[in-house]
């Protein structure tokens, strides 16, 4: 998951030429609106005007600069390993790709339907991109693990990293909450169906 993260962020710094962004902190490294199209960007310009729905799928692996990508990867290493330790690796690839899917469909709607809305974090996306969606995927599977198994531990530690990421999108401008929910959700509904505790068929 980190290889490809990083793998497509230097792919989108080389296709957007002279145009990477290097303006402001959240800025810099920045690969151009267009590269990120090209590559997958999902959000209500790629789903709804564009027509191109697999976006949901693959803007979960897309960043939009170097500290976007720096926080999201040191993000995915402390949550996966747990993850694919509870969960087994194949599995923890599973629920980070739905958890993707769900957040960036979820984005994309209301950036279709609820962009009249005058309070920005509540628009949806127009164009969207970063791991966050899944990362909150991950969180969510941490929270159904530790429902499923009575472990509060794992529950609570999901839920003290979560809480503080749900508020920080609320505060910090460009965050995509519909993102993070979606992800969230879909994270924790994929681990109910991977249920790690239901037996096995060989």
């Amino acid at each position: 998951v980190t290889g490809g993260c990083v793998v497509l962020y230097a792919i989108s710094l080389l296709l957007s030429g002279g145009a990477v962004l290097s303006g402001g902190l959240f800025s810099f490294l920045a690969p151009s609106g267009r590269s990120l199209l090209v590559l997958g960007a999902s959000g209500q310009l790629p789903v709804f005007e564009l027509g191109h729905w697999w976006t949901v799928l693959s803007a979960s692996w897309l960043h939009a600069g170097l500290l976007h990508i720096v926080f999201n990867v040191m993000w995915i290493r402390q949550l996966a390993p747990a993850v694919g330790e509870l969960y087994g690796a194949g599995r923890m690839v599973i629920i980070y790709t739905v958890a993707g899917v769900v957040g960036f469909t979820l984005s994309s709607v209301a950036g279709e339907t609820m962009g009249w809305i005058p309070i920005p974090f509540l628009q949806g996306a127009q164009l969207t991109v970063g791991a966050s969606a899944p990362i909150f995927g991950l969180l969510g599977s941490l929270v159904y693990y530790g429902r499923r198994t009575g472990s509060s531990l794992a529950g609570n530690q999901a839920w003290s990293y979560a809480l503080p990421l749900f508020l920080f999108g609320f505060i910090m401008p460009g965050v995509d909450n519909y993102a993070h929910g979606g992800g969230f959700l879909g994270g924790y509904l994929a681990a109910l169906w991977l249920d790690p505790l239901r037996p096995e068929r060989v």
